[in-house]
């Protein structure tokens, strides 16, 4: 049974996702849908390119995944269908192809010319829903576009390195349901240019000494939970799941108790900086 997923800035409100769906639905009935998605902030394209990357991972080769974001055809705005690490995208060429395609490169990519079947100004039910059913069918890249080597290229903010590598600057790149605050810094970076080194990490008036490897790390369960003190709303730095450092409020709720990005005041591209402390000198020279 062939696999569709979807990813839209759609929201919950209105019909789109559903009028997707049916679409589907309507021309094949071995088919499963699902969503990955439909609350990407509107046209925030590093947001989706975030969940797809750490989504679609999990999916059986050959899954087929429908990206409706910034959508619209223009002459700057072409619509790609791409295959990547077995997989299937249908997505606009805005720079999200870019995006998803910065560790691994595509095995395929066409340009769709099947343009000339549109019905409405609703892309991702007239195009990609077509091209979607055409590979779940069986169906090639070939038949539904032309080979193309050129895309939109998205530069995503990457950490820099100061030059004694004792410092990484990096930003926010995402922030999750909880409020949580998710960094551009990789635990192999950090890592790597740590070396196990002490370290503060900053973010505004905000700072962190330790990374815990989950969230309930911050809290001694070896103590009686009635003389811990405060556990909800704990400050504590994390590696996530998706092995990036992310900022969080142990338990946080953004409508009661706030969460780290209201509490910390910190929103997509906020500055985050983590400062090691200096080799000694003999150490230094060991390790130039």
């Amino acid at each position: 049974m062939a696999i569709i997923t979807l990813t839209t800035d759609f929201g919950q409100k209105d019909y789109f996702a559903a009028a997707v769906k049916g679409a589907v639905y309507s021309e094949l009935d071995d088919v499963r849908i699902v969503d990955i998605s439909h609350c990407i902030s509107p046209f925030h394209i590093s947001e989706a390119s975030y969940i797809i990357k750490n989504a679609y991972k999990s999916f059986p080769k050959g899954s087929i995944h429908i990206i409706g974001i910034d959508s619209e055809l223009t002459p700057e705005n072409k619509h790609l269908a791409i295959l990547l690490d077995d997989h299937y995208f249908l997505c606009a060429n805005n720079g999200i192809l870019s995006l998803l395609a910065s560790e691994i490169k595509p095995e395929k990519i066409v340009e769709i010319n099947i343009h000339d079947k549109i019905e409405s100004n609703f892309p991702v039910l007239d195009i990609f829903v077509k091209v979607a059913c055409h590979i779940a069918r069986g169906g090639t890249l070939d038949v539904i576009g032309k080979n193309i080597q050129e895309i939109k290229y998205l530069k995503q903010i990457e950490p820099l390195i100061n030059s004694d590598k004792n410092q990484i600057i990096g930003h926010v790149i995402y922030i999750d349901n909880y409020g949580n605050v998710i960094t551009n810094i990789s635990r192999k970076l950090f890592e790597n240019i740590g070396k196990g080194r002490n370290f503060t990490i900053s973010a505004r008036m905000v700072t962190f000494s330790k990374v815990h490897e989950t969230y309930s790390d911050c809290i001694n369960f070896k103590i009686e939970k009635e003389k811990r003190g405060e556990e909800d709303g704990k400050k504590l730095a994390v590696f996530n799941s998706a092995g990036y450092i992310e900022l969080a409020i142990y338990k946080s709720n953004p409508l009661t108790v706030g969460s780290a990005a209201s509490l910390f005041g910190l929103q997509n591209r906020d500055t985050v900086t983590i400062k090691f402390e200096a080799y000694a000198s003999k150490d230094r020279k060991a390790e130039l």
